[in-house]
């Protein structure tokens, strides 16, 4: 983290007074969440649209996470790594928080900052804080939380599956709710039609959304399995994937023996059978494997008479 804001020419003085900043504007609204249940139903989009641009300092005692909340994997080290940044610098980015009442509010957004805020030590942290019922709650959460860079392909996959169940979303309905295009959306739950083993592979970033979109498409779990393995063993492009998928949907008809793939020798020795019989269309040779010199001679006929006469050549 430290090195990052060294880059972007910012001290660690002036971050830290930037974030007193922070708190000494907070401090000054702190008073105006001491609200009464009652102020909140006589003029809610005030207090609504007076919260959308506040940050409080909120104690963590008086946060719980949301158990709903689509995020379930936390990666330790980029836990850790928070930690140490929140234990030099403080919580920068604040939390999204439900409010119940004046001493208790609930996670929207924002629970690894809160862990992290949590193991650091702090006893209060920076938050937005949201007025919502559970149905509003539960969008809020799922919105703010898929549009944050960190979630894997299936945990984004899941979400936008809740969304578009829980609230009874049509797919458009769903792209414009998470301003995204519709094919997006698409591709995104078509990733749950994998079996379990292959998400995994997914959310583990072990083969990528695109590899995972075209494994998708494939019917049954023993030739997803055949070209995961084709993916991992052999390093395979998505581009890579696509042409072998589509040489396997439409392979490629084998091409069958013909005069002019016959060596010349042996073109010779038809050419001497013909002769012989004094027809080039009773006599035909037939290749089956060049390589290794394996075919047919084949004398045709259209009558006893036509065959008589062969056979007399023969005889002569």
């Amino acid at each position: 983290m430290s090195k990052r804001i060294k880059k972007k020419g910012i001290s660690s003085s002036d971050l830290k007074a930037s974030l007193k900043g922070l708190e000494k504007k907070s401090n000054s609204r702190l008073a105006y969440f001491n609200i009464t249940e009652d102020e909140i139903n006589q003029n809610p989009e005030k207090v609504v649209k007076e919260l959308s641009h506040t940050v409080a300092m909120i104690p963590l005692s008086q946060i719980s996470v949301n158990h709903d909340q689509p995020r379930k994997d936390f990666d330790e080290e980029a836990l850790q790594e928070l930690v140490d940044s929140i234990k030099e610098y403080g919580l920068i980015q604040p939390i999204t928080l439900r409010r119940f009442n004046d001493k208790e509010y609930q996670i929207i957004s924002g629970e690894r900052r809160y862990r992290a805020s949590k193991l650091a030590g702090l006893e209060e942290i920076p938050a937005y804080i949201r007025i919502a019922n559970d149905q509003e709650m539960m969008e809020m959460a799922l919105v703010e939380n898929i549009q944050r860079e960190d979630l894997n392909p299936i945990e984004i996959a899941i979400t936008y599956k809740r969304l578009k169940d829980e609230f009874g979303l049509m797919q458009h309905e769903l792209a414009e709710r998470v301003s995204r295009k519709r094919t997006t959306v698409t591709n995104f739950l078509a990733l749950l039609k994998l079996p379990p083993s292959i998400q995994d592979y997914v959310r583990d970033g072990e083969i990528s959304m695109g590899h995972a979109r075209e494994l998708a498409r494939l019917d049954g779990l023993q030739i997803q399995d055949y070209f995961l393995q084709k993916i991992l063993d052999q390093n395979l492009s998505v581009r890579k994937l696509e042409a072998l998928i589509r040489e396997y949907k439409n392979p490629t008809p084998k091409k069958t023996a013909s005069n002019n793939a016959i060596p010349e020798e042996y073109q010779n020795v038809e050419k001497s059978f013909q002769e012989f019989f004094g027809s080039k269309k009773h006599v035909k040779l037939k290749m089956k494997d060049t390589e290794k010199g394996k075919g047919q001679l084949v004398l045709s006929f259209n009558s006893v008479e036509e065959l008589n006469n062969l056979l007399d050549r023969l005889d002569d």
